[in-house]
């Protein structure tokens, strides 16, 4: 029997050591893969690439354009060469690193052209775009020509392809015009059906951000506004491309009936409508786009391909931001939070430490904040603000330059500047506030579970398990309108106009930044470039360096960037094997719906957010 024992014994002692041997022979190679890693990077970073054979600069641009990436372009590429991202849609490119790019293959005698492969470029918003189309304007126009190719584009890739001079498009393509559009997800029948009690507090006629939570559809108020501005973007959006392509924009979107139409003419072939149509230049198979490029930038016999640079292969030189001349560079971009900043997400501490050191460098003589933000605390839109009064008031001009989206908490943040530039199609405004506490006392009560207790004040009987006050959700409703108040008189002092003046554009509508203009919320409408010509023209700066106030990733940061990136590349292709592509479409727009409630972390309550401010 004492043999047995120790033979079974034996068998878990030794199956122990081999769990042991794999763990730590697992371990050592995972550090061994980082040791590596971290050496191929730290020798590509040292490293300089070759000078390039005269050719073309390929703007493969893969993935989305924001402001201010988690991570630079240069990191993020060398983090996909050695980790092997698989999903280049999730990359982040930097807008104004690719705008310095393009500028400077204008004044590279080495790039004869450009070639635009948009296939994996997944977007980015039409202020953005306008300002890549901007520096593609003026390479063309330096005389350097550009060549788009493309299986299919999307509208966002068909915007940046018409400033080609010549468009190719595959032969069983298409050129996706569809318009724009706003969806959100309505829930309060589900709320009802959960029996949970949703307490809204608001000010605003047009502040929708909490309409999901009180109505299963859109307000006829919301709509009307929506509408206005939404409209006025697909107009500049149309314009800008019509006149790309030598196309009135009726020629270029006949509206549904229209495209039926002409489809109908082409047996429903997609490719030669958009050639018949004018859309694009040339019908051509990518063998067939190689080889013309070819003959265009000459044969690069080691690489069997047309002689070209990749845009994240290029070596454009580090922006200088030392001399006694700065301009202090500064990004609100994602939703503003309390605390430190996250990635995605604006911290009110993170921004307000960035101001206040702008603020007491001697070398910095003027900021340009970078706004692009749907808002979100009222607590940390309040830091950063009063952070920028005192940076004016120290006598540093503040110029505020306003991305895609400048609304609520983005436009309070914006109100102590000396100057506020925004692009045509910048969504701005939305000046109002709301507060939501739900409770859950009469789901609790349908399943026999009850709250009760004694407390001293009406105000200090609080719990998401019993229905709120009437004193403290009148408390509530005061502090909201107090807020209000607050906001249209930081908004009128700053533009010199009356309180009820504001209040008539005020009550959370959104405005386009053309209408923002008319309206004196806005001062300027124009780009980056205008907003530093502003800031130098304010601190009377006759030469000047821009300090950009981004911090730089370490290895760890950009290691742990890439694994999460491959986890949630290889995600999707998973799920598709078991569930079915509108499940899958569901969940990404839910999750896209529900992330901001991340950053619903004010200690009062309070926010100033859009949340419908979104365009599909």
């Amino acid at each position: 029997m004492r043999f047995l024992w120790r033979g079974i014994s034996g068998v878990f002692r030794w199956s122990w050591r081999l769990l042991n041997f794999i763990r730590e022979l697992i371990l050592n190679l995972f550090l061994l893969v980082l040791i590596l890693a971290g050496v191929g990077i730290y020798l590509q970073v040292q490293s300089k690439p070759a000078e390039p054979a005269k050719g073309a600069l390929m703007l493969n641009l893969t993935g989305v354009v924001v402001d201010n990436p988690s991570i630079s372009n240069r990191f993020g590429q060398l983090g996909r060469q050695l980790l092997g991202t698989s999903s280049n849609r999730l990359q982040e490119n930097s807008l104004f690193d690719v705008v310095e790019t393009i500028r400077q293959a204008q004044k590279d005698p080495n790039i004869t052209g450009m070639v635009l492969a948009l296939n994996d470029f997944a977007g980015s918003d039409q202020p953005s775009l306008q300002y890549i189309g901007k520096a593609l304007r003026e390479f063309r126009d330096s005389g350097k020509k550009i060549y788009a190719t493309g299986d299919s584009y999307s509208q966002s890739q068909y915007y940046l392809a018409s400033f080609a001079n010549q468009i190719y498009l595959s032969p069983q393509g298409n050129v996706d015009l569809h318009g724009l559009s706003t969806n959100n997800l309505y829930y309060k029948s589900l709320l009802d059906k959960l029996k949970v009690t949703t307490n809204i507090f608001r000010v605003g006629t047009y502040k929708s951000a909490v309409e999901p939570m009180m109505r299963d559809n859109m307000s006829q108020a919301a709509r009307e506004a929506d509408s206005r501005w939404l409209n006025g973007m697909w107009s500049n959006y149309l314009t800008t491309v019509a006149g790309n392509r030598q196309l009135t924009p009726e020629q270029l979107f006949p509206g549904a009936a229209g495209i039926i139409k002409g489809l109908q003419a082409t047996d429903g072939d997609m490719a030669r409508y958009a050639l018949q149509n004018k859309l694009v230049d040339k019908l051509a198979s990518r063998s067939e786009v190689s080889k013309q490029m070819s003959t265009i930038f000459g044969w690069d016999k080691q690489n069997q391909d047309f002689n070209y640079v990749s845009m994240y292969d290029y070596n454009t030189p580090t922006p200088d931001s030392g001399g006694d001349n700065q301009i202090a560079v500064i990004f609100a971009s994602g939703a503003i939070m309390d605390g430190e900043a996250t990635p995605g997400n604006v911290g009110g501490d993170t921004t307000a430490a960035q101001i206040r050191q702008a603020r007491l460098d001697p070398k910095v003589k003027a900021i340009i904040m970078r706004v692009n933000s749907p808002g979100g605390s009222v607590t940390a839109s309040e830091v950063i603000r009063s952070e920028l009064a005192a940076a004016r008031a120290a006598g540093k001009p503040v110029v505020v330059s306003m991305g895609g989206l400048a609304a609520s908490g983005g436009y309070w943040i914006s109100t102590p500047a000396n100057s506020i530039i925004a692009s045509p199609s910048t969504l701005t405004g939305s000046i109002g506030i709301f507060g939501v506490i739900n409770t859950y006392e009469n789901s609790l009560d349908s399943i026999g579970i009850h709250t009760d207790g004694v407390s001293t004040s009406s105000l200090a009987d609080l719990a998401v398990t019993k229905s709120l006050p009437a004193e403290f959700a009148q408390l509530m409703q005061m502090n909201i309108e107090s807020g209000y108040r607050t906001f249209v008189g930081l908004v009128s002092k700053a533009r010199n106009q009356t309180p009820e003046a504001i209040n008539q554009i005020a009550q959370g509508r959104v405005w386009l930044g053309n209408d923002a203009k008319t309206n004196g919320l806005v001062d300027q409408l124009g780009d980056f470039d205008d907003a530093v010509k502003k800031a130098a023209e304010l601190a009377n700066l006759k030469t000047h360096t821009l300090n950009w106030y981004v911090e730089q990733p370490g290895f760890s940061d950009m290691l742990l960037a890439q694994l999460t990136a491959s986890a949630q590349a290889l995600f999707p292709a998973a799920a598709q094997a078991v569930l079915p592509q509108p499940l899958l479409d569901m969940a990404a727009h839910l999750k896209g719906k529900t992330d901001w409630m991340a950053t619903l972390n004010d200690p009062n309550g309070r926010y100033v957010l859009c949340l419908e401010c979104s365009v599909n």
